[in-house]
């Protein structure tokens, strides 16, 4: 049986065509993100917080301990862990995959945070590996966010810090990448990303083997700071909340930040914890 198509019908299909092809070329549109640089096989850890301990998620092995009594809260992807600034914090273990191994060519430390009071003179540390010697750490200080590293041994990288202004009781997200680096000092081997935005570059290179722990929310050990002051044990305690601290072996580029601070640009307020799950799910897919 043969259907007859009406007027109406083929007055539609002009409109029908142009849906269509509005909707490929979004589609195939070279500025839609992709994942181009992050890649699962170089994870060292990923403590995600959403069980409410510390453990690394990666299958690595990198399970953070607890010190103080951090208390589980919602995050922007599910749970997350918030410090009372007084002695709350995570100190990570040795493993060659952060800090017993390398050299490290590429590296990539990234976290979301919210800060209750960024306006204190204390350093308040967001993450920390390594030592007076070699190291990279993320921090708050006197209203700024920043971001560091060193290597002050086998190429006398003195350091670099960038920073940038940030808001108390806002989330952000920072990160650290070294890229592509070397056994000497090259320009622009050294970033810093805030909020899915590239902040700045600075000289950098490899980072070698610093037996010094880690920590997530103080200093356990060691730090340098962007006026030079290398502090001892227990220190530069957080107050606010961390969520989604990872490391990765890798250098992620502007698709990867952009897609990890997505929920940023939503507006938290009505957001049921549903709809952060949905977009943690559809983070990692």
């Amino acid at each position: 049986m043969i259907h007859q198509i009406t007027k109406h019908q083929i007055n539609k299909f002009p409109f029908t065509i142009l849906f269509f092809s509005i909707a490929l070329a979004l589609t195939c549109s070279p500025f839609m993100p992709t994942d181009a640089q992050r890649d699962e096989a170089t994870v060292a850890a990923n403590w995600t917080f959403d069980d409410e301990t510390a453990n690394d998620i990666s299958g690595n092995g990198i399970n953070g301990q607890i010190v103080g009594q951090p208390i589980s809260v919602e995050g922007i992807y599910n749970k997350a862990l918030e410090f009372d600034g007084v002695d709350d914090g995570i100190k990570i273990p040795d493993s060659p995959l952060i800090n017993t191994g390398g050299p490290y060519s590429n590296r990539t430390v990234s976290a979301l945070f919210n800060c209750r009071d960024i306006s204190k003179d204390e350093k308040q540390v967001i993450f920390q590996e390594g030592g007076a010697t070699r190291g990279l750490c993320l921090y708050v200080h006197k209203g700024e966010v920043f971001g560091g590293g060193w290597n002050r041994a086998q190429y006398n990288w003195d350091g670099a810090w960038i920073s940038k202004k940030i808001k108390s009781d806002r989330w952000h997200h920072v990160a650290v990448v070294l890229r592509d680096t070397v056994d000497k000092v090259e320009e622009d081997k050294f970033e810093m990303w805030l909020d899915g935005k590239l902040v700045g570059k600075e000289s950098g290179g490899q980072l070698f083997a610093h037996t010094n722990d880690g920590s997530i929310g103080y200093t356990f050990q060691k730090t340098v700071y962007h006026d030079g002051v290398e502090d001892l044990s227990n220190v530069g305690w957080f107050e606010g909340i961390i969520d989604d601290v990872i490391v990765y072996n890798s250098a992620f580029d502007d698709a990867d930040f952009a897609k990890i601070a997505q929920p940023l640009s939503v507006e938290p307020e009505g957001k049921s914890t549903t709809t952060w799950g949905y977009l943690k799910r559809d983070r990692l897919e």
